[in-house]
């Protein structure tokens, strides 16, 4: 794919660029991009206010955004001893355009959905269910006792 670059901090797994998200600018112009997609990377940036200020300067106005990350209630949240952070279903809103608390200096964004996922099994099926349609409830009540697996949101970039 002509406009598909690949990044990673490891050159061994042979990205395009090797570069640090905690490290800024990013070497990239403003405006390049149309779409990012950060697949298991935010639970590893100990600057996400930053990292997404970075991602709005080079994401054209109108990008798609997407990232994954393992829900604070799954083990894989806290095993991996790189992680650094711990996400809910309503943490990328504080990035979002007009939020209360957007004073991170990153709020263009516009979130289009957060989702949790469940590990395949019929009860997380009724979890799936029920954390889709009242989320918040879901983390506050039952988010120990049943645990989710990942979040996957997407969100638009707003210039």
């Amino acid at each position: 794919m002509e406009d598909h670059v690949n990044l990673d901090l490891i050159a061994s797994v042979n990205p395009d660029v090797v570069h640090d998200l905690n490290r800024f600018p990013y070497p990239f112009p403003d405006n390049r991009f149309d779409e990012i997609r950060a697949l298991d990377v935010v639970e590893h940036v100990a600057d996400l206010p930053g990292m997404t200020r970075e991602i709005w300067r080079i994401s054209r106005s109108g990008a798609r955004i997407e990232f994954t990350t393992p829900h604070f209630s799954c083990d894989n949240s806290y095993c991996d001893p790189t992680h650094v952070r711990h996400l809910s279903s309503r943490s990328f809103a504080y990035f979002e355009r007009g939020h209360p608390f957007s004073f991170y200096g990153s709020d263009g964004f516009t979130v289009l959905n957060s989702e949790i996922h469940f590990r395949p099994s019929p009860l997380n099926k009724l979890m799936f269910r029920l954390a889709r349609r009242w989320p918040a409830w879901y983390e506050e009540r039952l988010a120990w006792t049943f645990p989710a697996w990942f979040l996957w949101f997407r969100l638009r970039v707003c210039k």
